[in-house]
């Protein structure tokens, strides 16, 4: 009978069939080795420890933790997650080559290719290889990021306009920072941002902004002060604000005045009537304090 044969069986790491289970069903193989990982290791270890132990990305890490989590087998502080990298991950011809020939990743090519209507280059195909094998995205979360773009592409610059791969890898590294390695998260994110897409006209009407469309760093922002929970009327009261202080609209200034009274938990234009402020001891103290949290 053909099997395996364990040669070493001196030191013994013992799981529950509970943990093995879990980690079979989730079928992830970075997910499993940053889980025997840490079940093996004696004390604290440290992100980058681990990085170097397992030979992955910080993204890639992330995804792992980020699996573990949601099975309820770790709890861990949030990974730092770099800046996306100005090229992508460099990939020999052999290893392009053997992605190609995943039937999975192919698949995943094929449909890019047919979203974008254009063929893929060489770079194109390192910076979806980049996504998959560096930041830890499955094939079909990236599929739902390429859609995701060429809908917002249409919808800000009109019908038959089509993003880059270079931009569809950006915000890719955006899923990857806000947890999306899986269907599920990624489709909760999509109806999350169809819901804001209604809303988004009330906010730019707020702004004094007429009836066009945001361009993509407006439309953060306004994604950003949804996740905030202000409404339209307390967006139009920083507005007065900001025009006040600085003779015109300024995003990064009026981003952070809701950022503070989002620290002061002033949400309402009620709370911020009832909220006493000490008298600042001079002028230029209060500047500075307001300016720090003017900072993006």
């Amino acid at each position: 009978m053909a099997g395996y044969i364990i040669q070493d069986r001196e030191q013994m790491l013992t799981l529950p069939a509970r943990q093995v289970d879990a980690l079979l069903d989730l079928s992830d193989g970075d997910a499993a080795l940053l889980y025997l990982c840490l079940m093996r290791v004696e004390g604290a270890v440290t992100p980058e420890q681990l990085m170097e132990k397992l030979h992955l990305s910080a993204l890639r890490l992330q995804a792992a933790q980020t699996k573990l989590e949601k099975l309820g087998l770790i709890r861990a502080q949030a990974l730092p997650v770099p800046e996306p990298p100005r090229r992508p991950a460099e990939f020999t011809d052999r290893e392009l080559g053997d992605l190609l020939r995943d039937g999975e990743f192919q698949m995943l090519v094929e449909e890019t290719e047919r979203a974008l209507g254009k063929k893929l280059t060489t770079m194109d195909l390192k910076r979806l290889a980049s996504l998959h094998r560096e930041v830890g995205l499955p094939a079909d979360v990236i599929f739902l990021l390429v859609r995701h773009c060429v809908e917002n592409q249409e919808l800000c610059y009109g019908p038959g306009r089509r993003p880059t791969v270079a931009f569809i890898e950006r915000e890719g590294h955006y899923w990857a920072k806000r947890g999306l390695f899986d269907q599920e998260s990624a489709a909760r994110f999509l109806r999350s941002v169809s819901q804001r897409r209604e809303r988004t006209g009330e906010y730019m009407a707020a702004l004094q902004m007429g009836d066009r469309r945001p361009v993509e760093a407006e439309e953060k922002y306004i994604g950003q002060w949804m996740d905030w929970g202000f409404s339209p009327e307390m967006v139009a009261i920083a507005y007065e604000k900001t025009v006040l202080k600085k003779q015109g609209m300024n995003w990064k200034y009026l981003n952070g005045i809701l950022r503070r009274w989002n620290q002061e938990g002033l949400h309402t234009p009620q709370a911020l009537e009832q909220e006493k402020r000490p008298e600042p001891k001079s002028q230029q103290g209060k500047t500075q304090a307001i300016e720090e949290y003017m900072k993006w």
